[in-house]
């Protein structure tokens, strides 16, 4: 099985960095990485299901979404090689949140099944411009 594990501190309140990436429609705090979100489907992009496609070639789907907890779950249903469904499968991502008292840790891990090595890469370089981007967007 497949994994990967970043995570990175934010100066911000943990309400912020929360209210700011809750929704699964809105990565607007990721504006040099994320160049469009598609919607897919009618659900709220805080609600089990909601579909998306960014930059339109990740299809994703939210599987779990836990204020209390500050945590969410997504699938990886399709993509670009090598995360594509035909050469990994069971990819589901995780986003947590936890309280610092100099501000925030998110953590952002992945597992998947298959295509190890070549998937774990290319996701964990993503994920580290994503992290990258959410700090400088959320950082007073």
């Amino acid at each position: 099985m497949g994994s990967t594990f970043q995570e990175v501190e934010i100066r911000a309140p943990i309400d912020a960095v929360w209210k700011a990436i809750r929704d699964f429609h809105d990565l607007s705090w990721a504006p040099n990485v994320v160049t469009s979100v598609d919607i897919v489907g009618k659900k709220p992009g805080d609600k089990k299901g909601a579909g998306r496609v960014l930059n339109g070639v990740f299809h994703e789907t939210l599987r779990t979404l836990d204020d209390m907890g500050k945590t969410f779950t997504y699938s990886i249903d399709d993509g670009p090689s090598p995360v594509s469904k035909d050469e990994v499968s069971n990819y589901v991502g995780r986003v947590l949140l936890e309280h610092m008292a100099t501000g925030t840790r998110v953590e952002w891990s992945s597992t998947w099944k298959d295509n190890d090595e070549a998937a774990r890469e290319f996701c964990h370089g993503i994920y580290v411009a994503l992290l990258n981007d959410m700090k400088q967007s959320l950082e007073p």
